[in-house]
């Protein structure tokens, strides 16, 4: 066989030209013990705290974070099936931090922690990333809290108003309607223009799932992202949710967009946190927890915030919820959060089961941003601004009446009001009121205008009073949502349409 030399030749000169003297460095370590989610990993002495890493074990790249530093090893936990790695697997380190996908392209789907999307709708596609833990806006960078974020629940919305960029505790015992509370506020959003975020942490995948049926029953996924950890993940998912949920609602903030990102809940990450610390050796502290969980839940809460004009002026509004047991608000993480949170809402299971729905205690429920956030019709002290008082001296004047004792004229009247108030202050889940209407039938109810009606027909009273001021009186009803006030001519309005529903609704009641 002859050999062509120039064929050789220009082979070899290819060759050279194509040379580069770059060499690829990338530091390595060795698994040294894997398991519960975490490993240790010997040779990576470079390692920064939180750095992305890359173990390459037999069956596949599983993607873990340094989450330790000790003296010859470091503690990782690891995102995925920890089972797949194996003792002595090669560990790369990335020199990255951990990073989600973020973007418009989330809207309307259900995603892992990681980004990863689990509602079987294809892949996400978008090229933004956002780092999941980042240091939250200074105080330079943020503005009062003025703008209302409507629940479209009465008694949050006239007597605990949160705020666009507040943070608002959703506080109680397991089942008595937390979750419910957030749902109706996410779906009360729907052409506010806020883009809503709920994260599930440590929730079960049936509940999970049903929160996303009736977000897309009621056409709020339209403009919502679900990250959801359910009970069956692992630890370290659990942990970074939280984060991850921040992070894509950080990037509409950002962006001069309303956002509102529900933590439901955060006593689940919490406990998925002191797993993880505690099987890193890290010492524990009351009730077991590492002594850096209130830094865990406050540099989360901090990242709410409502932007300066110079940022956008975009805000994240925050409602973490935190389950506490036999009602016991005084233990480590409900007194850790309640003191990062600007106010709390809290659901007392005694009202729950008496029928209270939503079941707030408005004696401890409080929102420190207060009337800021509020229209002026609501603040108005003929329709909230006396509300909360009212309730609490009927609270006093009902336990005194079970005495038995007699009472005179004025004070029956003050408790028969109460009952009616406390009536019309229930509110079946998916039914949020637009805030007009809210003021409308708090006002009605406040200046005696259902005194007359039987407490048990209050509720009925109430849609037909909201039926008859949009069907009857459209005129009226438009000038409150425009004008968001309750001034003299308005309300001479608003009083002469309620004596026209009053003789309307006794002639109906009458003819029955």
């Amino acid at each position: 066989m002859k050999i062509k030399t120039d064929e050789i030749a220009s082979v070899i000169r290819q060759e050279i030209q194509q040379f580069a003297t770059q060499l690829e460095v990338s530091e390595v370590g060795r698994v040294i013990e894997i398991g519960d989610g975490i490993a240790r990993i010997y040779g990576l002495s470079n390692a920064m705290a939180g750095e992305l890493l890359e173990f390459q074990s037999s069956e596949g790249a599983v993607m873990g974070q340094v989450f330790n530093l000790e003296e010859d090893t470091v503690g990782a936990v690891v995102y995925g099936d920890y089972k797949k790695i194996k003792e002595g697997d090669v560990v790369k380190a990335t020199g990255r931090l951990l990073e989600v996908p973020v973007g418009e392209a989330l809207l309307g789907r259900v995603v892992d922690p990681l980004g990863r999307p689990i509602d079987g709708m294809g892949a996400i596609n978008t090229t933004e990333f956002r780092k999941v833990d980042i240091i939250a806006p200074g105080i330079a960078e943020r503005q009062p809290v003025t703008e209302p974020v409507q629940t479209g629940i009465k008694s949050i919305d006239s007597m605990i108003p949160i705020g666009k960029g507040q943070r608002e505790l959703i506080i109680g015992d397991r089942k008595t309607g937390k979750t419910a509370v957030c749902l109706d506020t996410i779906i009360n959003q729907k052409g506010q223009d806020v883009i809503c975020v709920y994260v599930a942490c440590g929730q079960r995948a049936a509940s999970v799932a049903g929160v996303i049926e009736a977000l897309r029953e009621h056409g709020a996924m339209d403009y919502t992202v679900v990250v959801t950890s359910p009970a069956s993940d692992p630890a370290p998912m659990q942990y970074i949710a939280p984060y991850a949920g921040a992070a894509i609602a950080e990037y509409f903030m950002y962006q001069g967009k309303h956002t509102l990102v529900v933590y439901d809940d955060l006593s689940k990450q919490a406990q998925a946190y002191r797993q993880l610390s505690l099987l890193m050796r890290r010492p524990p502290g009351r009730e077991a927890y590492p002594g850096d969980v209130f830094y865990c839940h406050s540099r989360l809460l901090e990242r709410s915030a409502k932007l300066s004009d110079e940022l956008g002026a975009g805000s994240m509004t925050a409602l973490p919820v935190i389950e506490t047991l036999q009602g016991d608000v005084s233990a480590y993480i409900p007194t850790n959060v309640i003191s990062i949170t600007d106010g709390q809402i809290y659901l007392e299971p005694d009202l729950f089961f008496a029928g209270v729905r939503p079941a707030i205690n408005v004696g401890i429920s409080v929102s420190r941003v207060g009337g800021n956030a509020q229209t002026k019709a609501m603040k108005n002290r003929k329709v909230a601004g006396g509300l909360r008082l009212a309730l609490a001296a009927f609270r006093e004047l009902e336990a005194f009446a079970q005495l038995g004792t007699e009472l005179d004229k004025e004070t029956q009247a003050k408790l028969d009001r109460g009952y009616r108030m406390v009536e019309l202050l229930k509110q079946p889940q998916f039914a949020p009121l637009h805030v007009a209407d809210q003021v409308i039938s708090i006002f009605a109810a406040a200046q005696g205008y259902f005194d007359d009606v039987p407490v048990n027909q209050v509720q009925k009273a109430e849609q037909e009073l909201l039926k008859f001021m949009s069907d009857q009186k459209p005129e009226v009803r438009n000038k409150l949502i425009e004008t968001k006030d309750l001034k003299d001519d308005m309300e001479t309005a608003l009083r002469a349409a309620l004596v026209d529903f009053k003789k309307q609704f006794n002639a109906s009641r009458g003819a029955k």
